[in-house]
């Protein structure tokens, strides 16, 4: 009976409300029904789908854009200031190709000031240092040191960014 409540509790999330267009009734049933930690300031826009619940902790001001996938089974840590555009795949399970292909969960960790573009894939056990920058597109398969600007598949550091901490990456628009 556990097993089929948290099934459909999973369900409800990535089939109903995901699509209500508002941010009030998401983030309630996300914060109090899913068991995430979501920051003042902070967002989920429509579409975003995750594979758990709990496991997911977002900072102040951070925006998740629509049509995300989280892979939650493992732990997501987003920071303060974090944007996330539409289309990103965060995963943080694979299996053991060498153990019966055994399923197995990582951590992933995005720092503070984080800017992650169009459809990139950040692989499990990957952390993004403050101030990261990943382009669109990107594989992210390894962890990114503080103010690098990654792009390619797979990621590689293509620049170094100017440490400018004074920006807020809320964006909170009325129907997304």
């Amino acid at each position: 009976m556990k097993r089929i409540l948290s099934e459909l509790r999973l369900y409800f999330a990535n089939h109903v409300i995901n699509k209500i267009p508002s941010h009030f009734v998401r983030k309630f049933y996300y914060k109090k029904i899913m068991g995430f930690k979501i920051g003042r300031g902070s967002a989920i826009n429509l579409g975003c789908t995750f594979d758990a619940a709990r496991n997911l902790t977002i900072g102040e001001n951070s925006i998740i854009n629509e049509n995300c996938r989280i892979d939650t089974r493992g732990k997501v840590t987003i920071g303060n200031n974090v944007s996330i555009s539409s289309n990103v795949t965060i995963l943080t399970a694979d299996h053991d190709m060498d153990d019966d292909m055994k399923g197995r969960c990582f951590p992933v960790n995005i720092d503070d000031y984080v800017w992650i573009g169009t459809s990139v894939i950040i692989l499990p056990k990957v952390s993004l240092s403050k101030g990261v920058v990943a382009a669109a597109g990107c594989l992210v398969s390894k962890s990114v040191p503080e103010l690098k600007v990654v792009a390619g598949i797979p990621a590689k550091i293509i620049k170094q960014r100017l440490p400018s901490y004074n920006y807020d990456a809320s964006y909170i628009r009325l129907f997304k």
